[in-house]
């Protein structure tokens, strides 16, 4: 489909990470990767896309991720057969001002002046045709040159959310109506937010916006200048990397940090809010998630092995192991193959503090998980001792890892499931099921799966250095000779 200048493509900010849902949520693998609501297996980032799907004039979204997500960003939208207009890959965080800048670049490069729907990937959204039917109605003050954003109607004197203020009460009838802002209120105290729910002029600040490339470039470049001065040169610098448009990264990372709020939204004479009651939630924590889960009679949400008696309001998910949970009341239990969470369900919001903690002591469960995820299929960590290791490796048909070496260990496969295409160097042989290898130290090789289904083996390692670093790439599928990711 030809872009136009009624065409609305979506913006989908991807790069978080998701703390305060730790252990389930990591910096290498956070919450929007993940498919955190019960109703539906899909993501939190592919259901950002596929609500939109049937809304008028949409075209397919640009993607906002960082390096280390790439692949992962890129393997959900194959899975959604959808291809992006593109994957931009930020080279370090910058907030959402820098990153939505980047997105009416390189939108307005594509020779047209389209409307962008500016979205995170983590958000929920209950009432999909409600939400459609009011970007439907943002539409026309996108077009007059407005800047839109979406006010969620309170529920609760939320303090964990920044307020907008309306100048105007919103119109009582049927009718969706954008409202001049006032002015934006940053995170309150419980006294200040039970005042403000009770103003209908009050809606929690969603972060979602609509408007055309050219509106917010020329905001931008009004209130903050250097942030498009930069972000143009990170674009004619940039590089084209497989599916990825990889920004340079000198001139990006002069760019302030600093959110589109701060640096045009309350600066701006064209702001206006729609209200917006859709069932929406961040999932900001343990609590909210819980909030909006399927529960038992019991108010409990279970997910994996898990046996209660006398117990009720809990969220309780196992990846692995049986849980049994007696007399307990109003808890989050989470177990990963590598920590267990215990927590009160209303102090899950601190959860964000302990896993910085953790990170400051070099915890690596912080930002880790023991299953790592790869362009060509994934690996976990199964057990491991002073000098060997053990792992399950999984590689995607018609998939291949790199042609590598390694100087400290040597490893032995085993084939569990599937066949595996076998190179060391330079001779090539096929495994199939209940077979083995040996590659010794210093080997050249190679591990594909020639077939249709997914290949498993198991993978021993054994020396005096087992680190991912000791991997010499001679070639990649992946662009990853000088990156190993």
């Amino acid at each position: 489909m030809e872009i136009t200048d009624k065409s609305i493509i979506p913006v989908i900010l991807s790069g978080g990470s998701g703390t305060r849902l730790w252990p389930l949520s990591r910096e290498s693998y956070p919450k929007q990767f993940l498919a955190l609501d019960s109703r539906t297996k899909k993501t939190l980032l592919q259901n950002t896309y596929e609500r939109l799907l049937g809304l008028e004039g949409l075209e397919k979204p640009i993607l906002i991720c960082n390096e280390d997500h790439r692949f992962i960003v890129a393997e959900q939208f194959r899975d959604l057969n959808t291809t992006p207009q593109a994957i931009i890959l930020e080279p370090v965080g910058r907030n959402t001002a820098p990153a939505i800048a980047v997105a009416a670049l390189q939108a307005i490069s594509l020779g047209k002046d389209p409307l962008l729907l500016i979205l995170a990937a983590d958000h929920l959204i209950e009432n999909i045709d409600e939400f459609k039917r009011v970007i439907q109605s943002a539409k026309k003050y996108a077009n007059q040159g407005r800047l839109v954003t979406f006010g969620i109607i309170p529920t609760c004197a939320e303090t964990g959310y920044g307020y907008i203020e309306a100048k105007e009460s919103p119109n009582q009838e049927d009718q969706i109506t954008g409202l001049e802002i006032n002015k934006f209120i940053e995170k309150p105290s419980k006294d200040i937010a039970e005042k403000l729910i009770k103003d209908s002029r009050y809606t929690w600040n969603s972060g979602m916006f609509l408007f055309k490339a050219s509106s917010i470039i020329n905001e931008l470049e009004k209130f903050s200048p250097e942030i498009i001065n930069y972000c143009k040169i990170a674009i004619e610098k940039d590089s084209v990397d497989l599916d990825f448009l990889r920004l340079e990264a000198e001139s990006f990372k002069k760019c302030p940090k600093i959110s589109l709020d701060i640096a045009v939204m309350e600066k701006t004479k064209l702001g206006t809010v729609l209200p917006l009651n859709v069932g929406w939630s961040d999932i900001g924590s343990w609590k909210s998630l819980w909030n909006i889960s399927q529960k038992n009679n019991d108010g409990n949400y279970i997910n994996g092995r898990i046996i209660t008696e006398k117990s009720k309001n809990c969220y309780l998910r196992s990846e692995q192991r049986l849980i049994i949970g007696i007399g307990v009341d109003n808890l989050i239990i989470v177990d990963t193959n590598d920590a267990i969470l215990v927590a009160n369900k209303d102090q899950s919001q601190n959860i964000g503090n302990i896993v910085k903690g953790l990170s400051s002591e070099d915890f690596p469960e912080s930002k880790l998980h023991k299953k790592i995820y790869r362009p060509w299929g994934n690996y976990t960590t199964v057990v491991e001792g002073n000098r060997w290791l053990v792992k399950l490796i999984e590689v995607k048909p018609n998939a291949s890892l790199s042609l590598q070496m390694h100087h400290h260990r040597a490893e032995h496969w085993i084939v569990v499931n599937g066949t595996a295409l076998i190179e060391k160097n330079g001779e090539k042989q096929l495994l199939s099921e209940n077979e083995s290898t040996f590659i010794p130290l210093g080997c050249k090789h190679r591990l594909s799966n020639p077939g249709r289904m997914k290949l498993e083996l198991i993978e021993v390692q054994s020396g005096a250095y087992l680190d991912e670093e000791d991997i010499i790439r001679f070639e990649d599928s992946y662009g990853r000779i000088k990156n190993l990711s």
